[in-house]
């Protein structure tokens, strides 16, 4: 478990399904870009994705979600027009070191349909997201990435303080 500090992101997004995956388009057209961002606070790659409430409680691969590619930059002055902004809200995330190929769905599977069932945690409404830093190699048996999975504890839920 991890608490995450608000990051600035700059990069591009699409929107996509599960079933109508639009991600090799989208890093495609990000990566030869990315050169012109000067202010880059590091050289990992985010692979974000922004999900509607209650994405997982009714699942749909059909249902469309927001999905960027990205950098972690320490300003949005100066980005290079293709560039978008994005504040990522900071908080708890669950963190998973993966090992295996990107094309693997097997750690999400067991992310969402062991882990987290059996945890004190639930789901939070904020972006899912992975961290391709050095190791990263797309689709390698080898390659490994950081997977970060917004959750809160199951006793916040419905607790207000009205």
């Amino acid at each position: 478990m991890e608490i995450l500090r608000e990051k600035k992101l700059a990069g591009h997004h699409l929107t996509m399904s599960l079933a109508q995956n639009r991600t090799d388009e989208l890093w495609k057209n990000f990566l030869p870009k990315r050169k012109l961002i000067n202010n880059l606070l590091n050289q990992d790659l985010i692979s974000m994705q922004q999900y509607p409430p209650s994405f997982f409680e009714n699942f749909d691969p059909g249902r469309e979600f927001e999905k960027w590619a990205a950098v972690e930059v320490s300003d949005f002055g100066n980005l290079p027009a293709p560039m978008e902004p994005f504040i990522l809200q900071g908080g708890l995330y669950a963190l998973f070191n993966y090992k295996g190929s990107s094309n693997d769905p097997i750690i999400f599977q067991f992310i969402f349909q062991s882990w987290l069932p059996g945890s004190e945690y639930v789901l939070d409404d904020r972006p899912h997201f992975e961290v391709l830093g050095a190791k990263y190699q797309n689709n390698n048996p080898d390659s490994e990435e950081e997977i970060w999975i917004p959750v809160k504890r199951k006793t916040e839920v419905g607790n207000t303080n009205a």
